[in-house]
């Protein structure tokens, strides 16, 4: 149902330029990479299978999200969790986001992966409060409520279905990589496969011992995927390339904020994932990602720079 509370009582931490929203407890591990080879449907069958998994082994919780048994979910960070396992990050725990995400689908066109979205409370300026994904046949998985938890639910057999429907968005297709890969594509893998991986410094850069601050961290996924762009320093790599508008973002950009609204000095600097998200450094939990639809991107958002070629 309502989305995540802890999305709404995120606590922003600032430690030498890195930045993060502490959104869970749980150590945040190497998200899986879609293969070379996989198929949208292939991705949303394996997600399927997943969540078919979980029931039985998962509750519903608004105040805690475990992804290790006994699982723990709501409904938005159930679908988060079963995304992620198969290589899809839709890097948010709010289904108000996550209803920005991909493209919309009409009702009648809809196909097995797709996210389903309703709004029970309409008394609120909420767009959506719960969510589900499509598994074909009008059937939809969701974690439904804390006596259901997770269920396949008939959307012909309640009216809860047709009368509370807000809209549909096709997602898997556009978090697919190029074949064969680009050089964004493997900058965003790189930096997942280290997810989990780095200790984030204020002032260290070891690439030995995969310490890094967070200009160093962008420094070294970038050098390892053939780009050098020569400094660990902010203020420097702000520098870098050619200035790209917002509108304009393209995997692999440099995304620069500030922490003081408006400041013209940059303290953060995240690679851009594509899908209005963000790929950066939090001090607790290393590498972590985020969507720019999130209150505090969007306002404290400085500028960007295009530095693959």
């Amino acid at each position: 149902m309502k989305k995540f509370i802890l999305v709404l009582l995120a606590v922003f931490l600032f430690t030498g330029g890195s930045f993060g929203i502490v959104l869970e407890k749980n150590k945040v591990n190497a998200a899986p990479i879609i293969g070379p080879n996989q198929t949208a449907d292939q991705i949303a069958d394996a997600i399927i299978k997943t969540g078919v998994s979980l029931i039985g082994k998962a509750t519903y919780s608004r105040a805690e999200y475990k992804a290790t048994y006994p699982y723990k979910f709501s409904c938005a960070t159930f679908i988060d969790f079963i995304f992620k396992q198969n290589g899809v990050d839709l890097a948010t725990y709010n289904e108000d986001y996550m209803l920005k995400l991909g493209v919309p689908v009409n009702k009648d066109q809809l196909k097995k992966g797709d996210l389903f979205f309703f709004d029970v409370d309409k008394t609120d300026s909420n767009p959506a409060d719960h969510i589900g994904i499509y598994m074909g046949n009008n059937k939809l998985l969701h974690m439904a409520d804390p006596t259901q938890n997770i269920v396949i639910s008939d959307m012909t057999a309640k009216p809860y279905y047709t009368e509370n429907f807000v809209g549909a968005r096709r997602v898997i297709p556009s978090y697919m990589p190029s074949s064969p890969l680009s050089t964004a594509d493997k900058i965003v893998n790189t930096a997942y496969t280290l997810q989990g991986h780095v200790t984030i410094s204020n002032n260290v850069n070891n690439p030995a011992a995969k310490t890094f601050t967070n200009g160093g961290i962008v420094n070294y996924i970038y050098g390892q995927n053939g780009i050098t762009l020569g400094s660990n320093n902010i203020s420097e790599l702000v520098k870098k390339g050619t200035f790209v508008s917002r509108s304009n973002l393209k995997k692999g950009d440099l995304v620069f904020f500030t922490n003081k609204l408006g400041s013209k000095t940059p303290n953060i600097v995240a690679i851009y994932g594509g899908n209005n998200k963000v790929i950066l450094t939090n001090p607790t939990q290393g590498i972590v990602s985020r969507v720019l639809f999130f209150p505090w991107y969007d306002t404290h958002y400085l500028t960007a720079r295009r530095v693959i070629k």
